[in-house]
């Protein structure tokens, strides 16, 4: 069978961002599903909530397992997401995981300064986009500058989502996890915070730093962040021939 791929964006982003993934996915003939969940892109006027946004996991996944196994591949707040959902008690049919730029327990000190962070440029007169606009032009490359933000930016949802995040149990999920499974971050990400225990709790899980690299791998360096998701899709169709 053929393995589908199961893409979750990050915080204030949506499906867009993956628009480098997907253009190589498609011309490689593996079928992709990149997700907007609640409160971003297209699902903008929806309320985000922890409930809604992990049913959306759920069901682009099980979706996708009626056709093939699935690898699943989550950036930032998408990639705690999926750890908590690939991690349930009750498995998910996921055959495989790239964790994207999440190597980082949302809670405590850490969160109340991100929240805190997010709250300051969300109170300058433009809600800190022109900030946000002059950091993207300097680090993205031109082919992926426009599609981080083409579907919109969910500046409305971020606070209760950020919020949402401080009840995940990653660790107990990071323990569960019995697939493959490849932390991607970047050489100057933030979230590197908690790289070495999460390698440690996980059973079977491999760790790629990329250099020069910040928190957005994915967009920063799409051939690289393609790259990756080639090594995992050969390990599963390896495994499931």
């Amino acid at each position: 069978m053929v393995v589908q791929v199961v893409l979750v964006h990050g915080i204030r982003t949506s499906a867009t961002m993956w628009r480098s993934q997907v253009d190589y996915l498609t011309a490689r003939g593996t079928p992709v599903t990149a997700v907007d969940l609640p409160g971003h892109g297209s699902r903008m006027a929806e309320e985000f909530t922890l409930e809604s946004a992990m049913a959306t996991i759920d069901q682009a996944v099980r979706s996708a397992a009626e056709r093939g196994p699935v690898l699943l591949s989550g950036h930032s707040m998408g990639g705690l997401l999926c750890i908590e959902y690939a991690g349930a008690e009750h498995p998910p049919p996921v055959a495989g995981f790239i964790a994207a730029s999440c190597t980082a327990i949302p809670r405590g000190v850490g969160l109340a300064a991100y929240r805190v962070l997010a709250r300051g440029f969300d109170s300058l007169p433009d809600r800190g986009m022109w900030l946000t606009d002059r950091m993207l032009d300097r680090i993205l490359p031109d082919e992926t500058r426009a599609d981080f933000g083409a579907g919109g930016y969910a500046l409305d949802a971020q606070d209760t989502a950020l919020r949402s995040l401080s009840v995940l149990d990653l660790l107990a999920a990071l323990h569960r996890i019995d697939v493959p499974l490849w932390f991607v971050n970047g050489q100057y990400d933030q979230l590197r915070v908690n790289e070495r225990l999460f390698v440690r709790i996980a059973q079977h899980a491999e760790l790629v730093v990329v250099p020069r690299t910040t928190h957005h791998v994915t967009v920063m360096r799409p051939r690289v962040f393609n790259a990756l998701l080639e090594v995992a899709l050969t390990t599963l169709e390896a495994s499931d021939g």
